[in-house]
């Protein structure tokens, strides 16, 4: 048990370690809501193109999502990083992980988004029909409000899976928490410090678990 104490919950090297990985969780969450804001706004997006049933954009937005929901995330992140660069596009550590992991979201969003307005009865367009208002219309004030309902749980756990792949940052040098915390572990020779970011990512991803159960409850008794 003292072992186990020196190793991974040395209060002193804790300490140490804790302004650094603080710091770094802060870019953790600044990346994290910047994932959620871009990834659930392009997939809700994406899907909504569907919509226009033009077959070309169809077939372009269902290839970007059977990509980005196949390739995995670390991949993505260091093409961004490391292979755009030879075309001239240079992104900082933030950037490319946001955009690596928001790219993700992206496309599962879509999906998820597309399939809930697919879920809406068709009895609803027809309706809104009878009463004379326009496809677009219709979609924005009677499909889209009911889709997004349905959406909302699922979309919310895929985030909360997805974001916690801010943790690749480190391969493109993002100083975040855990990044942070294994250089100051490589310094000190003790993984206390990867123990205080695990503290840090519970912190911020229980309040999100317990939302995303919390939405998923009350949804699933509206409908």
């Amino acid at each position: 048990m003292k072992q186990i104490l020196d190793n991974y919950f040395n209060v002193p090297v804790m300490v140490e370690a804790f302004p650094e990985v603080l710091r770094g969780f802060f870019v953790t969450v600044e990346v994290a809501l910047c994932v959620i804001v871009l990834g659930v706004a392009l997939g809700l997006a994406f899907a909504l193109l569907r919509c226009a049933e033009n077959r070309v954009l169809n077939f372009l937005i269902t290839a970007y999502v059977e990509v980005f929901r196949t390739l995995p995330q670390l991949v993505i992140m260091i093409f961004i990083y490391f292979g755009l660069p030879y075309l001239g596009i240079r992104f900082s550590p933030f950037l490319a992980t946001a955009l690596a992991l928001a790219a993700v979201l992206a496309a599962f969003s879509a999906e998820i988004f597309w399939a809930t307005i697919m879920a809406v009865s068709k009895g609803q367009w027809e309706a809104a029909s009878a009463l004379g208002l326009s496809r677009r219309r219709t979609l924005r004030l009677v499909i889209l409000p009911q889709a997004i309902r349905l959406a909302i749980p699922l979309v919310t756990n895929r985030s909360i899976a997805i974001t916690k792949g801010t943790a690749l940052g480190a391969a493109v040098s993002l100083p975040e928490a855990l990044g942070n915390a294994q250089s100051i572990m490589a310094i000190q020779a003790n993984p206390s410090p990867l123990t205080l970011a695990a503290a840090f990512y519970l912190a911020f991803f229980i309040p999100l678990v317990w939302l995303s159960r919390v939405l998923e409850k009350r949804y699933s008794k509206a409908y």
